[in-house]
């Protein structure tokens, strides 16, 4: 019989790298496809790059912008989801401050002030207990250099174009894990919930102690999670 196959796709300014500790932890169980996302500049490219890596069936799993190209990939072809997880994301499109905010970055950017992800950006995205820890922050640093500038503003504008994938929730019938960093702050805890309420078949994993980037700083009680999800 053969492996079941498990795409990741990763969020924005990352790379594989994010998902080094689930991709390690899981090679036991499943094949592990990560696609590169930062060459395309829609949702639906992003999709379609995906697609095209994965087998006619597989497990998905989405980290923050992720997580919008997984909601996509269901508008496209969600006969060939086995199960979803959707970790540290959201449902929602962007409100028009977030938008607003975007546009800012990419201005900037083009200005050639892109610096990557900086120390002040920190306390947005960890919990304050992995603010100096250099195995989670290393890792973030060293990705947005890899993705670079115009990866960046490609995937910003991606995820400025998404749209609302709310009314999609209900109509999700695969086995579903929504994990969630409990002090998230970009996509907060509120909208894992309401995710996980409206799926039918949904668990929510909280992660305590944990910010927006929970397969990095809580690697062990994400894979876990997903592990569990992969043998339900």
């Amino acid at each position: 019989m053969a492996r079941p196959t498990l795409v990741l796709l990763p969020g924005l300014l990352n790379t594989r790298r994010v998902f080094e500790h689930q991709i390690a932890a899981l090679a036991d169980v499943v094949d592990i496809v990560v696609p590169e996302l930062h060459p395309y500049s829609s949702l639906a490219a992003m999709a379609e790059a995906a697609l095209a890596r994965a087998p006619a069936r597989f497990a998905l799993a989405g980290f923050s912008m992720g997580g919008y190209v997984a909601f996509e990939i269901l508008r496209r072809a969600p006969e060939r989801v086995e199960r979803l997880a959707l970790i540290d994301t959201q449902a929602a499109p962007d409100t028009p401050e977030a938008t607003a905010r975007r546009r800012g970055f990419v201005e900037q950017t083009r200005l050639g002030r892109f610096h990557g992800v900086q120390p002040s950006l920190l306390p947005a995205i960890l919990h304050h207990a992995c603010l100096q820890d250099d195995s989670v922050v290393r890792p973030i640093v060293e990705m947005a250099v890899e993705v670079g500038s115009e990866g960046f503003v490609r995937e910003q504008e991606a995820i400025m174009g998404r749209p609302d994938s709310r009314h999609m929730l209900v109509d999700i019938d695969v086995p579903t894990v929504v994990i969630v960093g409990r002090q998230d702050q970009p996509t907060p805890l509120a909208r894992a919930e309401e995710m996980a309420a409206d799926i039918a078949n949904a668990r929510l994993v909280v992660i305590e102690e944990c910010g927006h980037m929970s397969p990095l700083e809580k690697p062990a009680e994400v894979s876990a999670a997903l592990r569990r999800w992969l043998s339900q």
